[in-house]
């Protein structure tokens, strides 16, 4: 199946007959965001592990429409109408966890990645139209796309722009480095994106609640912060806090099983709790699932972990969680030291804390 799809791209790639303009790359993107929106309600009603599998496979293939995306946007990258929809692109091939992604895949996005951040550099880096980009290199979490940022945010002729490319340095920064030099910078270029461009959307998100988000960040959630505690309810209807876990390392994780490479990202979790099995070592779920969709999971022992229901959104807003899946990493002492995607790192940074754990 992974080689006829495979197959399936590489055709749309070399043969579309799809003709570079603003309509046929939009109609492509509305196909399906149209499409996920049907598949995400599928997912919500599914009440059994079976059902949701099937459901799993109905997922409109995001391989497949990147692809015929770009076939159809790659030829005029060169002009400005390109930007916002380029932009797009990049969220949507960065949005995955790298760790276990299909050769397809990873291909497919690094040739987008290097061919985007070329045109921007040789076409648009001082457009007006610069700011959905923006966002799109920070979702790339790539150190070339911070001196792009950095370029833009110097070079643009258009405050607006500056601001946009300011906020997502800041964004970036908070990856790279958490010395008080690299703090304050962050703090530096959040206030100029608030003064020069507050009311932009990105989206449909204001740069000013962005903004307002970094601040939070920047506050109660970077490296060596204590966690919030948070209290809720788990799948079998237990109360329980956070803070129930002092004195072990925990792993976080926000997730729901409408996220891309669910499949995979649920076995990547699985295998860390398998291997830290013995360890003062726990992990934590929080997920937006209907409940009935998470008791199946654990039942058939999909998902191995407690996990908290959250339909209302309210502990992932204490965490300003954007998507998912996204993990944090507390020590010990539930002190923030990792945030980021599961994967290696995570297993990396939770190894490395058990060491700290008498």
């Amino acid at each position: 199946m992974q080689h006829f799809r495979s197959l399936l791209v590489l055709s749309i790639l070399a043969f579309s007959p799809l003709r570079a303009n603003p309509a046929v790359v939009d109609g492509v993107r509305q196909e399906y965001l149209a499409k996920m929106e049907v598949w995400n309600l599928s997912m919500q009603a599914a009440s059994s592990v079976e059902e949701q599998q099937k459901r799993w496979s109905e997922r409109p293939d995001a391989l497949l429409y990147a692809g015929k995306m770009w076939t159809a946007l790659r030829p005029s990258l060169a002009e400005e109408w390109s930007i916002e929809p380029a932009a797009w692109l990049l969220k949507l091939m960065c949005s995955a966890p790298v760790q276990g992604m299909s050769p397809d895949f990873a291909a497919l996005r690094k040739e987008i990645v290097g061919q985007v951040m070329m045109a921007v550099e040789k076409h648009h880096f001082r457009s007006a139209k610069m700011a959905p980009m923006c966002m799109g290199l920070f979702a790339t979490r790539d150190s070339s796309s911070l001196k792009l940022l950095e370029k833009i945010e110097k070079e643009n002729p258009k405050a607006e722009v500056q601001g946009v490319a300011a906020l997502a340095i800041a964004m970036l920064l908070q990856d790279l480095s958490d010395d008080a030099a690299t703090m304050q910078r962050r703090l530096t270029l959040i206030r100029k994106a608030i003064i020069e461009s507050a009311h932009m959307e990105i989206d449909g998100v204001t740069i000013a609640k962005m903004a307002e988000d970094q601040l939070y960040l920047i506050q109660y959630l970077s490296k060596n912060r204590v966690a919030p505690d948070f209290s809720g309810v788990d799948v079998a209807g237990v109360a329980g806090k956070l803070s129930e876990y002092a004195g072990k390392v925990i792993v976080l994780l926000f997730w729901n099983s409408t996220m891309m490479d669910q499949e995979r990202v649920l076995t990547i979790q699985r295998q860390l709790v398998s291997k830290m099995e013995g360890k003062p070592f726990v992990m934590i779920g929080v997920t937006n699932d209907p409940l009935a969709n998470v008791r199946a999971m654990q039942v058939e022992g999909v998902v191995t972990w407690r996990n908290f229901l959250d339909t209302k959104g309210e502990i992932a807003k204490q965490y300003r969680v954007q998507s998912r899946p996204i993990c944090y990493v507390l020590d010990h002492q539930r002190k923030i030291q990792y945030v980021g995607m599961p994967g290696s790192f995570v297993e990396l940074s939770a190894d490395a804390l058990l060491m700290d754990v008498k």
